[in-house]
Formats: structure tokens, sequence, C-alpha cells
């Protein structure tokens, strides 16, 4: 019996720019992301960032001169609209911290099992770093280079 699934993952996510050259070298040095594909669609620079994991999703930068943050009001707060899991979170909170990236200090949820922090990227959208016991592990993909 054929099983049909509507969707298999989420695929990619979009991220706003103004500058789309200053955030694809923003993502790169800071994220660590690779460039692999910049093209036009619809008036508008588009470039695609990738992780090396085989299931990671990928970022999509989308230059407009409509910018603004992205964001979620929480009950009254900013929230993140993307998580990045990363796997020694106190690794990568300090990586960011000394590269002169905006952050918050970590949170720790429960017993310890998950821990986040938010940040910003160049344009000021809020993203959270992430990690949880839970997490699954990822394998790399054969092509990629880091």
């Amino acid at each position: 019996m054929d099983r049909h699934i509507l969707f298999t993952r989420i695929g990619y996510v979009y991220i706003p720019t103004n500058d789309i050259k200053e955030s694809i070298l923003w993502y790169i040095e800071n994220l660590g992301l690779k460039l692999v594909q910049k093209f036009e669609d619809r008036g508008s620079l588009i470039a695609v960032l990738h992780y090396p994991h085989k299931n990671a999703i990928a970022a999509v930068l989308i230059e407009t001169s409509d910018y603004r943050p992205l964001e979620i009001m929480r009950n009254g707060s900013r929230f993140p609209v993307m998580a990045m899991n990363c796997q020694d979170i106190d690794y990568t909170y300090k990586s960011l911290k000394e590269k002169g990236v905006f952050v918050e200090d970590i949170q720790v949820l429960g017993d310890g099992g998950a821990k986040y922090f938010y940040f910003k990227d160049n344009q000021g959208n809020i993203l959270e770093a992430a990690w949880s016991q839970w997490d699954p592990v990822d394998e790399f993909k054969d092509t990629f280079n880091v």
C-alpha cells in the first residue's frame, strides 16, 4: 500500500535584506553557511545558503527595498522567526560574541535539557541558537566542502 505524504520537511526559510552582498558575507563569516546559488527572481536578487548536513534546510536571502526585520511578537516581546541548532551552544555563543554579533544571554530550560539564546544578523533580524538533548544527529553531505 502506497502512503501519500503531503510534505517531507521544511525546505528553506526566507530572510529579507536590503543589501544582499553584505548579508551573504555576514552569513558566511559569522554562521558558517556556504553560498550555493545566487540569481534574480521577480526583480530582486536571491541567495541560497546551505550548511553541510544532509537534511539541513536552506537559508534563502531575499533582497528587497521593502525591508523590515523579521520578528514575531509574543506576549509583548520580540520573538525570533527561526531557530538554528548547534552541537555546542556555549561554543556558538562565545564565537558569535567574539565576532561582535549582538547576542542575548543563554537561557536554560527545565533541568538543562535545552538551551537557547537570541542574536541578530547584520540586518536586525532576530534569530535563535538552540541546543537540546533531543536534537537529532545529522550526517554531512559527501559533496559539501567546508
